[in-house]
């Protein structure tokens, strides 16, 4: 699938990307216009306590056909099977992989979003120096997601973890934090499903 450019002066360039001295280009395989849409990050820490990742599973299963937009790196592994349950489904999502998009391989599933017009893969980073991932551009990549998006769920933070310094730091901007573990189904979905779409 090819690879596309979305420069700082593309009229679809992110808004809130352009606050630094130098906006990264961005590279996109996908629907670019689902940057265009109300985005909710989805977070969670590498460990997370069985009963919330069955809540999880859940949540996912019941949110796949909702007209919502998740976006995240989608790396921990609640993160992934979090996709895993959203991809049967008709949301839209946007997958931001802490490394360059040149290279990759890409599962037959995301492939059928893709070609659906329900999924665009979003980076920042160059392929000429950033074709692996590691725990910095993770760093970055996560910074970029809650940047992004306009509300952030929150599936569970490990204490003293990178996903809960990142969620404090978030809180400060005003965005909405939606903790998942904490708030029932009907105030959660309250929240997330009658966010309306630009």
């Amino acid at each position: 699938m090819n690879i596309e450019s979305i420069p700082p002066t593309a009229l679809l360039y992110p808004a809130a990307l352009k606050t630094g001295n130098q906006p990264p280009n961005l590279q996109t395989i996908g629907n670019q216009q689902l940057l265009a849409t109300t985005k909710t990050a989805v977070l969670c820490s590498r460990t997370c306590p069985g009963e919330v990742i069955l809540r999880v599973y859940d949540l996912a299963r019941r949110l796949r056909d909702s007209n919502l937009t998740f976006i995240g790196g989608f790396h921990t592994p609640v993160e992934r099977d979090f996709l895993h349950h959203l991809l049967p489904g008709g949301c839209k999502l946007i997958v931001c992989p802490a490394r360059a998009l040149d290279g990759m391989r890409l599962p037959a599933t995301w492939q059928k979003a893709i070609e659906a017009e329900r999924m665009l893969l979003l980076s920042p980073f160059s392929a000429d120096s950033h074709r692996r991932q590691s725990a910095r551009l993770a760093e970055r990549r996560n910074e970029l997601v809650t940047t992004l998006a306009d509300q952030n769920l929150l599936l569970h933070a490990a204490p003293g973890s990178h996903t809960s310094q990142l969620m404090d730091a978030t809180v400060q901007t005003g965005k909405p934090l939606l903790m998942a573990e904490l708030m029932d189904d009907a105030t959660l979905f309250g929240h997330l499903v009658l966010t309306p779409e630009r």
